[in-house]
């Protein structure tokens, strides 16, 4: 008589959120009642029941199913049930694997009740239709993805926010399209945010800033009005990065950007990074909470070749990271000396900083000259330079407004309307080639001229047409150009016109004005070659770390 097999089962159901819409027959509720039923009837003992609500069955990345496998493998269980093949999973590969080999190694029955699948039973017709089976279910999971993801677009491209949560700064609005509403209190901290970094503040000292003040985070704030603890694990502390996605979010402009992540495959849930442009973006779609010009302050503030670097005192000094060596290309470092009374070194206040070349600092002369100049000589060199640019625009602004249209190489105004004169003309010239030449070849159609004739003209307006084209191309991108920079001029003068009466160097006047500064080696008591390159008005450098200019620089 055989050995009669004690089974301890365990149960496992699982719901997602596609499946919520079959309605009560695939309910969490549902399947335990037919699965406990069933172990009843069949006498068995029932050690758990594990339960997935809300998960997808394309992965086995479920927290239940792993308990599930981990009390198989232990022993605990050696039967496993559930309601039918799609339940369990969805992945017809790791599917068949547990079913296949890993269930069998750890003589695990398994039963699928409502597909009549039991691997005690291998010569059956459910058994043998199993596989396909399984595909059929995941090929389920991937036209209902393809489908919920269609939906989404539609929803996203119609200007319909669906999220749980509105970034911080706002809450869901009640209207039809749940469209984010400003909360005046997290807005101010937001305003702040952009404020500060305009300034040239680094998002690491932003968030120590409201950190010292002791401003709630986002996930805090949020729970806080909701009357609920923060369920999130969370040191409750501001961080550089989450200032940074703070900084780089459209909705604070107004405009709704979705589906900025997607997941790799409908099997594979790793969220990753859209690109740009299959981002979904509608503009104006709700009040905004800062200004585009701050939003583009904040971006040139990023693009500039200095980012800010704190010293021990937790201050950025205003020329940190925006000199560069002349010989070596290095960026030039911030360091300091202790000024001395005899043998005996005076408090921390006493120190007097100064910038090197960074070459030179870790390796000595061997590597690169000294490039030694003192903060405060540097400071006042570059104060006042902007000083006297400011007064020249103060006392004839159409002056400098030349001066600077120069500094950028262009052509004076007179020059510019000859070649505006020459485009009308190129233009014109063009469009009576396009009827000339054909009025030829009718003509040699109609007899009027000889066939020779007509080659000839034909070669010689085709050869003045390609000409004249080239030409007009030329002067539409030199005018455009033109244009431009007279457009970075105007918005130079109206940065500078803010600086007329300052005093002192800041950081934010020198990333808002300098684009970088070269510094030309130490000699004791003689000159120094220092050249300030101003936003808008010279060429950005393309290396930000590193000085790939010609050395022959003009003195400032």
């Amino acid at each position: 008589m055989p050995k009669q097999i004690i089974y301890n089962v365990g149960i496992y159901v699982r719901l997602s959120k596609d499946d919520e819409r079959a309605g009560e027959s695939l309910s969490i509720e549902n399947q335990k009642l037919i699965l406990t039923k069933y172990v009843k009837e069949q006498g068995w003992n029932i050690i758990d029941v594990y339960v997935d609500d809300g998960f997808s069955g394309t992965s086995f990345d479920r927290p239940s199913v792993i308990r599930l496998l981990d009390d198989a493998k232990g022993g605990k269980i050696n039967l496993i049930i559930v309601k039918d093949l799609s339940r369990f999973g969805r992945n017809y590969i790791q599917v068949g694997q547990y079913i296949d080999y890993i269930f069998p190694t750890y003589n695990i029955r398994f039963i699928a009740l409502n597909d009549n699948v039991d691997t005690l039973n291998q010569n059956s017709t459910a058994m043998d239709m199993m596989p396909i089976m399984n595909v059929f279910n995941e090929w389920h999971a991937a036209n209902t993805s393809k489908k919920i993801k269609a939906v989404i677009e539609a929803n996203a491209k119609a200007g319909k926010y669906r999220t749980t949560f509105a970034p911080y700064g706002y809450i869901k609005g009640d209207d039809e399209n749940s469209l984010p509403v400003i909360d005046p209190e997290a807005a101010e901290v937001i305003k702040r945010i952009f404020t500060l970094r305009s300034q040239g503040v680094t998002p690491r000292h932003i968030a120590d800033i409201l950190n010292n003040e002791k401003v709630m985070i986002p996930s805090d704030y949020l729970y806080a009005k909701l009357g609920k603890p923060n369920p999130r694990r969370t040191k409750h502390l501001w961080s550089g990065d989450g200032i940074r996605q703070m900084l780089q979010n459209p909705t604070y402009l107004g405009h709704l950007v979705q589906l900025r992540t997607t997941t790799v495959s409908y099997k594979n849930h790793k969220t990753v990074k859209r690109d740009e442009e299959d981002m979904i973006i509608v503009r104006n779609t709700h009040e905004p909470i800062i200004s585009q010009e701050l939003w583009d302050k904040c971006r040139e503030v990023e693009a500039s070749v200095s980012q800010g670097k704190k010293t021990k005192q937790g201050d950025t000094k205003p020329l940190s990271g925006l000199m560069y060596c002349i010989d070596c290309g290095e960026k030039m470092r911030l360091a300091w000396n202790n000024t001395t009374n005899g043998s005996k070194k005076k408090p921390r206040k006493y120190l007097r900083h100064n910038y090197n070349c960074g070459t030179y600092n870790r390796f000595g002369k061997k590597a690169c000259n000294s490039h030694y100049i003192k903060m405060k000589d540097i400071d006042a060199l570059v104060l006042a330079d902007i000083r006297s640019m400011a007064a020249l625009v103060i006392d004839d602004e159409n002056s400098a407004r030349q001066q600077f249209l120069s500094k950028k190489e262009q052509l004076n105004s007179r020059q510019t309307a000859e070649e505006h004169k020459r485009l009308r003309e190129g233009n014109f010239r063009l469009n009576e080639l396009e009827t000339l030449m054909p009025s030829i070849y009718e003509d040699k159609v109609l007899g009027k001229i000889p066939e020779d004739v007509c080659v000839k003209l034909l070669e010689k307006y085709q050869a003045e047409q390609k000409t004249l084209s080239a030409e007009v191309s030329q002067l539409e991108e030199k005018l455009g150009a033109v244009k431009k920079d007279e457009q970075d001029v105007e918005e130079f003068i109206k940065r500078l016109k803010k600086y007329t009466d300052v005093q002192e160097l800041t950081r934010e006047m020198c990333l808002e004005l300098i684009e970088y500064i070269t510094i030309d080696a130490y000699q004791d008591e003689k000159p120094r070659d220092i050249h300030i390159y101003y936003k808008l008005l010279d060429k950005e450098l393309k290396n930000k770390r590193y000085l790939e200019i010609p050395k022959n620089e003009e003195s400032a």
